[in-house]
């Protein structure tokens, strides 16, 4: 079976799971530690960050290098179209969102938890300690924007990237407004890039992760509950409604991840 090594509110973790899913292709989702995780990851990937796909004796890290992977290993229900004009965008949006979406989302939801103490401890997996929680709940905002100030995580830089994510959420309205996909009449890699990598914005309706359910279908203020962006979040959901495979229980009743050491 594939193997997914992963952390599961990564949003191009994400990504490579809704490829996955689409595909109709089984695999076992295993979370990486962070810290002691990622050095073991390295052993086996050769860099420190997920996702990573191990299948059989092949590993490849990287989403974008998965899901070609996953392309030319299984090509049932293809991802890139065959009309090169339509190729030639799906990549080329692909490329964007992972560039756009997935960088200033990454900074505008730290942005939103450093405001917000209530989002950012209810995030925090479920076997989090409630001291750690508490703690990590306690720190003031205001510190910790100006930590990530210096990491490139600081509030100008949080601004600029909710302001440009607005730009891209419209301009994804626009494109849909008369269509069912981005590329064409049928899903494609830009179709299930964009959506996936979405979930950092606002997380999906249905119990497609290991989250409370409470978080379903909420997200960054200003951005998951504006109304103008209601259309495009609409068809993401559409999109995992008939694509993403809903989380099951297997070994656990909470269906999360198993967690194991890298070999």
């Amino acid at each position: 079976m594939l193997e997914l090594y992963q952390f599961e509110l990564s949003h191009y973790s994400e990504k490579v799971r809704l490829i996955l899913d689409y595909k109709e292709l089984e695999y076992r989702k295993i979370e990486v530690t962070p810290g002691v995780g990622q050095l073991e990851l390295f052993r086996l990937s050769g860099q420190r960050q997920v996702p990573v796909l191990k299948d059989g004796d092949t590993i490849v890290a990287d989403s974008t290098e998965i899901a070609l992977y996953l392309e030319r290993r299984y090509p049932t229900k293809p991802t890139l179209p065959v009309d090169p004009k339509q190729r030639g965008l799906c990549l080329m949006m692909e490329e964007w969102a992972d560039e756009s979406i997935g960088l200033k989302g990454r900074k505008a939801l730290i942005g939103a938890l450093n405001k917000n103490q209530n989002f950012r401890t209810s995030i925090l997996p479920n076997s989090t300690p409630d001291f750690f929680k508490t703690l990590v709940g306690a720190i003031p905002g205001d510190v910790l924007d100006m930590l990530g100030s210096g990491v490139g995580f600081g509030g100008d830089a949080v601004k600029t990237a909710h302001t440009g994510l607005k730009q891209d959420l419209e301009a994804l309205c626009l494109i849909l407004q008369e269509s069912p996909y981005l590329v064409g009449d049928t899903p494609t890699l830009a179709d299930l890039t964009v959506a996936g990598l979405s979930l950092i914005l606002k997380f999906p309706q249905g119990s497609y992760l290991n989250i409370p359910a409470e978080l379903q279908g909420k997200g960054i203020p200003g951005l998951a509950d504006n109304s103008a962006y209601e259309p495009f979040f609409a068809w993401r959901d559409r999109l995992y409604a008939e694509f993403r495979k809903p989380l099951v229980a297997t070994n656990s009743a909470s269906g999360s991840p198993t967690s194991i050491e890298i070999e």
